[in-house]
């Protein structure tokens, strides 16, 4: 990083991805606590100009607020890696794997970490059949925040259809009933256990928009489970080579005690809304949303 009093950060956002939305409104927070805590700050909406403007810029740190394909799946990091720009959050390799659901659940069932059976099908086969027993949820292998999940209820009369955008090969998972937990790992600490509640399905409205879901923090769950969602989140950050900030998230079916948590995934890029739920576990923990930022812009670096 630079010696500058004040370093110079560019804040990525936007992009060209399916969640373009939420990047924006991340992006536009994280920009807004970081002059706050005395960085000069760029923001920058990541298009086909970027190495471009990269080269304008000169900024100092890049603070990663992109979220979805291109700006969470390694590609940016790879840019930015090449033009040897300091940056927040995962590498090349770990932003890659975690962006992969199915490649990451091999990596996280071979370490021993509960994770639900799932297949990746051809899109033409989801829609003729079921390809396993109901019920089941049907997703896009590399996109996150809920984008084009579908659910299959037991007992349904027949395959979803699926829309037109989603992709030819799709992620078929077991369903797991239960309670929604999520843990935020910032470095080599996992910060809380928060318990996600809503009135149905936690799909993308119940996580961006205001009054979608709310937050039981910390959750009211058995001391085991906490300790087992603490110590998983913790292993898949460092199983899958992740830098900086994750969020990892879990179903837990209290029927069953421990047997009924299960891994879902990890996000290398949390959302940094005023609804997200890293920034309040990190509140929890007693740092302000600037704090929070800084932090990950002081964390920033290549070869990540």
């Amino acid at each position: 990083m630079s010696s500058r009093t004040n370093p110079k950060v560019a804040v990525l956002m936007g992009g060209p991805s399916a969640e373009r939305e939420v990047s924006l409104s991340s992006g536009r927070e994280c920009a807004a606590a970081l002059r706050g805590e005395g960085f000069e700050v760029v923001e920058l909406d990541a298009g086909p100009d970027l190495y471009a403007r990269l080269l304008d810029i000169k900024p100092d740190v890049v603070f990663n607020a992109l979220h979805g394909r291109w700006g969470e799946d390694g590609c940016v990091q790879g840019l930015l890696e090449w033009m040897r720009i300091p940056y927040t959050h995962s590498g090349v390799l770990a932003s890659a794997l975690a962006m992969d659901k199915q490649r990451s659940k091999e990596a996280f069932r071979i370490a021993g970490l509960p994770v639900a059976d799932s297949v990746i099908v051809p899109k033409a086969e989801v829609m003729a059949d079921h390809v396993m027993a109901a019920p089941y949820v049907v997703k896009p292998n590399n996109e996150g925040s809920s984008v084009g999940i579908y659910l299959v209820h037991e007992g349904a009369n027949g395959p979803p259809k699926l829309s037109d955008d989603m992709p030819e090969q799709v992620m078929v998972e077991q369903y797991v009933a239960g309670r929604e937990l999520t843990v935020t790992v910032m470095g080599d600490r996992a910060l809380t256990v928060t318990e996600i509640m809503t009135d149905g399905w936690y799909d993308y409205d119940a996580k961006y928009k205001p009054g979608g879901s709310w937050h039981v923090l910390p959750a009211e769950i058995p001391t085991e489970i906490f300790d087992r969602c603490m110590d998983y989140a913790l292993r898949a950050h460092s199983l899958l080579g992740c830098r900086g900030v994750t969020r990892t998230d879990f179903r837990w079916d209290d029927a069953q005690g421990a047997d009924g948590l299960f891994l879902l995934e990890t996000n290398t890029q949390p959302g940094m809304t005023p609804t997200s739920l890293a920034p309040e576990q990190g509140e929890y923990c007693g740092m302000t949303f600037g704090q929070f930022c800084a932090w990950m812009v002081e964390d920033a670096s290549c070869d990540r």
